[in-house]
């Protein structure tokens, strides 16, 4: 059994088996008083194939540390090249709703298929560990692409999804009563901002009135500078407040990309949950010269040609109907965990090798 969260870590199961939950969430249900952590399941993923996930695993702890296998609450399709699930297609970072008007679990996918374009599958169903069924396959919401992607609920039900529209600025779109799709109100921040700068990833929160958004960089699954920004309402400007790392020495946000923020019912304690894409010796390595590489290639506005919003000038009516091989075996990626500290109003995050909860967790 673990009794800390230790980084950058293979993290096991209660099986003894690694955690494969990437790009991921973690909801905590109220109810049974459960943490259930979801992600992109990678078991199957080599670096070599064709498959990118093998579906939507799902976690459930009640102490945040020990975490027992509920298996795949969102199977592949490796059948079906109709269906955005099947393992060649590129699903990532799902997320999970629960709306109270429909009674429903809602969960948003980014599916991206040979680079053409990048949209949403949604699927919805009676039960968090499901089964989902679709009610859209193919959604482009605003008629744009979507990459790295949020969702939110305020605690009057209105909910929002956050999202990087690929190389070009940082959406915030209402959604529907029923978290289905979006209503048409929207607002665009980080707009002057290009690739490796442009934002990607937002894990997004609330402490008291405000809220607050990380982000990364655009440099692939190479780690770079993590920034937050902080706002009093959804569709407004959001203020840029700087990079968050205390320490960061090499500029990678301790070789993670954070994916969510969960704040620890019942305290004050917030914690910011990452995923250490590329954890090998190499990986790191070449990871702190790839920024400099970027950085150099993009000098000069060479880097304009990539600006240019929605790939695919048209919506998507189907998909490519084939496979593609996928290099990076991210089955062996990591996690990292750590408590948010709080100065001056700014949500810092500073390395830990191992930590627990009740050295940060008030009376």
């Amino acid at each position: 059994m673990y009794h800390s969260f230790i980084n950058g870590k293979q993290w096991l199961d209660t099986e003894g088996k690694p955690i494969q939950a990437h790009g991921f969430s973690v909801f905590y249900d109220e109810k049974d008083k459960t943490y259930y952590w979801y992600g992109e399941n990678k078991e199957k993923t080599d670096g070599k194939g064709t498959i990118w996930h093998w579906g939507v695993r799902c976690y459930s702890s009640k102490d945040l540390y020990n975490w027992d296998d509920r298996g795949l609450i969102i199977p592949p399709t490796p059948d079906d090249l109709d269906s955005p699930l099947h393992p060649t297609y590129c699903m990532d970072r799902p997320h999970i709703l629960y709306c109270e008007k429909t009674k429903k679990y809602v969960c948003w996918l980014k599916i991206m298929c040979d680079s053409r374009s990048q949209f949403m599958a949604v699927m919805q169903a009676d039960d968090f560990m499901g089964p989902y069924e679709y009610v859209h396959k193919i959604l482009k919401p605003l008629k744009m692409d979507t990459g790295d992607f949020a969702l939110y609920k305020e605690e009057n039900g209105d909910a929002y999804f956050v999202f990087d529209r690929p190389h070009f600025e940082l959406v915030t779109a209402k959604l529907t009563d029923d978290y289905t799709d979006v209503t048409g109100e929207y607002v665009a921040n980080y707009r002057e901002s290009k690739p490796p700068f442009s934002r990607e990833a937002p894990a997004v929160f609330k402490k008291d009135d405000t809220y607050f958004c990380y982000t990364s960089g655009t440099s692939s699954y190479y780690p770079n500078p993590t920034r937050v920004c902080r706002f009093n309402q959804f569709l407004s400007e959001y203020e840029d407040l700087g990079e968050v790392c205390i320490d960061d020495k090499d500029g990678t946000s301790f070789f993670s990309q954070f994916t969510c923020v969960l704040k620890v019912p019942g305290s004050d304690l917030y914690i910011a949950m990452a995923d250490r894409w590329k954890p090998t010796k190499f990986d790191m390595w070449f990871g702190k010269q790839y920024l400099k590489m970027v950085d150099k290639a993009m000098a000069g506005g060479r880097h304009d040609d990539l600006v240019k919003p929605d790939y695919s000038p048209k919506e998507m009516s189907e998909l490519p109907h084939k496979t593609f091989k996928h290099g990076g075996n991210t089955s062996i990626s990591q996690y990292v965990w750590l408590p948010i500290e709080w100065k001056n109003g700014v949500p810092y995050l500073r390395w830990h090798e191992e930590w627990k909860l009740e050295d940060y967790m008030k009376e």
